[in-house]
């Protein structure tokens, strides 16, 4: 259930008269036509902009258009009133009566209740974290995470096929740097001193994967040089640290469907076949590119490489894919891996960098478009660095991984609901400051405690009913008559809800998961001011002196929570039922 889709239908079919019976020429196109809350709630509790984007192609004054407009919406029995402001935007009010459908919708539906067709079941890869397998998550790796989680399930919930996957970047030196840090630490394990040149890895999260190499070979590799032990320890290690990621992002609740080696397009072909399919759109050829803007580096000479024409495909420069030696750049495999999730059939593909990784996003998007002929759109989401406070200052932790605070620093701390909810309070692409003291904080300044505490409020309303003796299902409650809820606190919260379904949407089609965070605080506030507004007016109580007094206010709370449960989990957040 939709409202605002449902009422933009009546707009639709209202203009289809009006150009039926001659008001509006023929041809025009309806899809700017809007439907939305208005800028400000005294207006009114939608507004459409129907006159003004169709005055022009229609060559008529907004105001004549909305005029118009306004006596066909009338007929309809949902709406009220149908008024023009300004120079022709059309304010409407709807009869109270469809905020009780609202309710009943949420009570009827449960958690399903905003869930969308919208995606009509599209392929969508979202591609996060992608970390280099060489230690544990770091705070910022954490952002990622917990950023492509929550947009994977809010595109889940929007009716697409969503596949969860990580790019395991296992193909580079910084393996074969990771193997010989783990040698030093299985030649300690010997009993040896060693020391951790620059360059290498001195974390003591290697210390136990040194035992267990150790305890797997013996003295087998002790003394020996690199072309004895280097293959088997960085595949060992490589091992070990995905080991330790996943259950790190497990920590966090975060579950991928497919780990993706990058090793896994060497030797195998792939790389080759990507290239080849971009020479045959003549977008490989043999060039000297331009020097560097800026400073030109000493070192820099002009010399004939393997091209991509990636300007061809919006990007500012053409990019190199094969060394002056033969070997591939690191953006030939980067091909590779996209071209293989062009040829596994993804409609849509996401991928969520950190913000160091911002000159990769015109060259994957050209990429994407010339391995795809342009039928596959690839987002790219930047998200930004996380700033440790506590108390308002920078705070320092430990570092068990030698130079940086881990995931599972941050989730032992604070836990992995609070974690997840303050990653996503800030869009992905802004700073974020993250405060130990003030997440744990019962306030409303904490907008987590300040959304689990509503949705703890109404659990504890329902215990009490329960206690009565009242039937609180929501099967009962859906079929309650709610008309005596008109007091303004509760048309408040009701209109609230209606939002709920749209902002689904829309944040589905912007790939923008914090809208989530952001309206389920917005919810919790009418829940708080109604509950508030109790204090002062007893009938506007949730719990009145009888049963049938009590279950239509009990029903426009349970609804309520239905929406804030089905939000948090799509955040990947537990509803609470109590707050201790």
């Amino acid at each position: 259930m939709n409202l605002f889709s449902d009422i933009r239908a009546v707009v639709i079919a209202s203009l289809d008269a009006m150009v039926a019976a001659g008001t509006l020429p023929e041809g025009l196109d309806f899809a700017n036509v809007a439907v939305e809350p208005p800028r400000d709630a005294a207006h009114g509790d939608m507004a459409t902009n129907a006159a003004m984007v169709l005055a022009k192609p229609a060559k008529k004054n907004p105001r004549e258009i909305a005029e118009a407009l306004a006596a066909k919406l009338m007929a309809d029995a949902r709406v009220a009133l149908a008024e023009v402001a300004g120079p022709g935007f059309l304010n409407l009010r709807l009869e109270t009566g469809v905020w009780s459908g609202v309710v009943q919708g949420a009570l009827e539906t449960g958690t399903d209740f905003g869930r969308s067709d919208m995606g009509a079941g599209r392929k969508v890869n979202v591609e996060y974290v992608s970390a280099n397998p060489t230690g544990p998550l770091h705070v910022g790796h954490t952002r990622g995470a917990v950023f492509g989680d929550a947009l994977a399930s809010l595109l889940d919930y929007a009716g697409y096929d969503v596949t969860r996957e990580y790019y395991i970047n296992d193909g580079g030196a910084q393996v074969d740097v990771l193997a010989r840090s783990v040698y030093l630490r299985y030649l300690e394990a010997h009993g040896q001193d060693v020391a951790f040149e620059d360059g290498t890895y001195p974390g003591d999260y290697l210390v136990a994967v040194g035992e267990a190499l150790k305890a797997k070979v013996g003295d087998a590799y002790v003394g020996e040089g690199e072309d004895v032990w280097l293959d088997d320890v960085r595949e060992f290690s490589t091992d070990a640290m995905m080991e330790l990621i996943r259950a790190d992002l497990a920590s966090l609740g975060v579950e991928m469907d497919v780990f993706y080696s990058e090793k896994s397009l060497y030797g195998t072909g792939q790389i080759e076949a990507a290239i080849a399919d971009l020479k045959g759109k003549d977008l490989i050829y043999r060039g000297t590119l331009e020097p560097p803007k800026g400073k030109v580096p000493e070192d820099w000479e002009p010399r004939e490489q393997m091209l991509f024409r990636s300007t061809a495909h919006g990007d500012d420069v053409d990019r190199p894919i094969q060394k002056s030696d033969g070997a591939w750049t690191y953006f030939a495999p980067d091909i590779a891996y996209h071209y293989d999730k062009v040829q596994r059939g993804f409609d849509e593909l996401i991928d969520v960098f950190g913000a160091d990784h911002g000159g990769y996003v015109k060259r994957m998007k050209a990429a994407v478009s010339a391995l795809s002929d342009g039928r596959v759109p690839l987002d790219i989401k930047l998200t930004q660095l996380v700033r440790l406070f506590k108390n308002g200052e920078p705070f320092k932790m430990s570092k068990r991984a030698g130079t940086f605070v881990t995931l599972r620093d941050v989730v032992d701390l604070v836990g992995a609901d609070v974690t997840r909810f303050v990653m996503l309070t800030r869009k992905q692409d802004a700073p974020l400051d993250f405060d130990f003291a003030k997440v744990l904080e019962q306030s409303k300044d904490n907008p987590v405690f300040y959304v689990q505490y509503a949705h703890a409020r109404v659990c504890s309303v329902l215990r009490k009913a329960q206690a009565e003796g009242w039937g609180t299902s929501d099967a009962v409650l859906a079929k309650v008559d709610l008309s005596g809820n008109t007091h303004e606190a509760e048309l408040k919260l009701a209109t609230k809800l209606a939002e709920w379904p749209r902002l689904v949407e829309i944040a589905a089609r912007t790939n923008e998961p914090h809208r989530i965070a952001f309206y389920l605080y917005e919810l919790a506030g009418e829940l708080h001011a109604l509950w508030n507004r109790g204090n002062d007016v007893p009938e506007l109580r949730f719990l009145q002196d009888s049963e049938s007094a009590s279950l239509p206010k009990i029903a426009l709370a349970r609804a309520t929570a239905i929406v804030i449960s089905a939000g948090l989990g799509i955040l990947g957040v537990a509803p609470a039922e109590e707050m201790r």
